[in-house]
């Protein structure tokens, strides 16, 4: 920390050295704004790819649109790239643009507050150290924070525990009765991966997951080659990007009688092929949702169905009463004994005290957290919240469209850097989004919710995360074509921009400069 505490240590403290904060370094690049730091509580970057290293953890849209514009790539193994290859693409986009020397890393903030006198933010270290910015980008992502399931008697076990977000490597699963708690995306991916190597796998599901068939496969000589060339990779992702819009941003931002009807009609074949991969008539009845396509995110997998073909695979739909010293006793009274307890259920989102993951003080020392838990999530195009100047959120509610992670990131790293540059433009050290454009926003797209299957009877008993815990869906409810466009051109006066009052030091030194 400088000595002088009105001057901060950085103009732009970013938090989060994931695609958020990496894609948040480039942005601010591109507007002229090279003083700043991106802090990261892991020791690598990458983010989400960095903490998940569980067995078959892959991206789940097509690689070459989950990379950004301006870096795309044709050199990927697979369609659907492992999780290795994403982190080694965080790695490279540090090192092609410059942002090496601008990380800290092994460093966790674990509080941040405004500092109105002096119009900047002071963000507090796990090590008790301050680090101060004028302005600070929350870059920190939902899909690293694992959410342990609330069941009694967890701390009970005396086999292994952890959580696919916490893998253990050195745990052998070898010849191990291994069970598994949820059947979303995660589990997906893990439990074909690992099933050859158990004695015993039991799945413990308490809703069952929309599963299509995964067209993947090896990058071949031929593909690379396309790939490799600009105007074909564009027009590939062109291509994948006009699908994914219409199969789901589509289903959530398009007018009603049109997605419902696409949907029960995308249905048929989905679900004709689920109940395909099902020999046992009873497990398939079980496997196979009663909730409508779209109320939860949607999977891929060749092989998760047909695991439960096995004879060493085990489905219990039996709602758990405890965890046990020796396993799982469910409520039918059955207690099944386990090994290896794993638990694939998810990520603290929008749970109270997760978002964000540490106290954010505004002015007059309000919290975020606590303003979005009295006043429902709520945020310009997801990045700013009157009564937090010059703090900006990369993932904040109303900024996701469903689709790929990375849209997002460019839209609003762009909105925030653009605001950022405009500030200095103006010779402003203060920002803040007018609460009259704010609250025409999130009007806007509550208005738009009202239209939104999902809170229709089609998604009852989904258990979905699309919703929070003040009934609403967060997620931005639009195209992607808009998110893009109006976070690049929205009219920046919707910001007020505020020069703070000179000290009385340089109040005295301009008046001598003037003498």
């Amino acid at each position: 920390m400088t000595l002088d505490s009105s001057r901060p240590d950085h103009e732009v403290v970013v938090i989060g050295a994931g695609f958020g904060g990496i894609g948040t370094g480039v942005a601010l690049q591109r507007q002229g704004i090279h003083d700043f730091v991106i802090v990261d509580k892991w020791d690598q970057v990458g983010g989400t790819w960095h903490a998940n290293t569980y067995p078959g953890v892959a991206v789940d849209i097509p690689s070459f649109i989950y990379s950004f514009s301006y870096e795309q790539r044709g050199d990927w193994s697979r369609i659907f790239a492992p999780g290795s290859e994403l982190r080694d693409y965080a790695d490279d986009l540090v090192d092609k643009y410059g942002l090496r020397e601008k990380l800290r890393l092994n460093t966790t903030i674990v509080a941040a507050v405004f500092d109105e006198a002096n119009s900047l933010w002071r963000l507090t270290t796990d090590g008790g150290h301050e680090i101060t910015g004028r302005y600070v980008v929350m870059a920190v992502g939902g899909l690293e924070r694992p959410k342990m399931p609330d069941i009694e008697g967890l701390d009970d076990y005396a086999g292994t525990v952890m959580h696919t977000a916490m893998w253990d490597h050195d745990v052998a699963l070898a010849g191990k009765r291994v069970a598994v708690i949820g059947t979303g995306a995660t589990a997906l991916q893990l439990i074909p991966a690992v099933v050859d190597e158990t004695e015993h796998m039991t799945v413990f599901q308490r809703t069952p997951i929309w599963v299509f068939p995964k067209n993947d496969a090896a990058v071949g000589p031929v593909w690379r080659q396309i790939l490799n060339r600009k105007p074909l990779r564009s027009m590939v992702r062109l291509a994948g990007t006009v699908a994914t819009e219409i199969s789901m941003s589509g289903m959530v931002a398009g007018p009603a009688w049109l997605t419902d009807t696409s949907r029960r009609l995308a249905e048929i074949p989905v679900r004709r092929w689920m109940r395909r991969q099902i020999e046992d008539p009873v497990l398939r009845d079980k496997l196979t949702p009663t909730y409508g396509l779209g109320c939860k995110r949607p999977s891929m997998s060749n092989d998760y169905l047909k695991t439960f073909n096995r004879s060493d695979v085990s489905l219990v739909t039996d709602s758990i009463e405890r965890i046990t010293e020796k396993g799982v006793r469910t409520v039918d009274g059955v207690e099944h004994e386990i090994d290896v307890l794993i638990c694939a259920t998810g990520f603290k989102l929008w749970d109270r005290g997760s978002t964000p993951p540490f106290p954010v003080r505004g002015r007059d020392g309000v919290d975020l957290g606590e303003f979005w838990d009295t006043n429902r999530f709520q945020a310009y195009q997801g990045v700013s919240v009157p009564g937090f100047p010059n703090v900006f959120t990369i993932t904040g509610p109303y900024g996701f469209v469903l689709g790929s992670y990375i849209w997002m990131i460019e839209a609003t790293a762009a909105h925030l850097s653009r605001t950022i540059a405009e500030a200095k433009k103006r010779n402003a050290d203060i920002v803040e989004i007018r609460r009259e454009a704010h609250d025409e926003y999130f009007r806007k797209c509550l208005q738009r919710q009202e239209k939104n299957f999902l809170f229709t009877p089609t998604c009852e008993g989904s258990n979905t995360y699309y919703i929070d815990n003040h009934g609403d869906s967060p997620f931005r409810p639009t195209t992607h074509g808009e998110m893009y466009w109006q976070n690049r051109h929205f009219d920046l006066d919707v910001y007020r921009y505020t020069a703070s009052s000179p000290k009385p030091a340089e109040v005295v030194t301009a008046a001598k400069e003037s003498a």
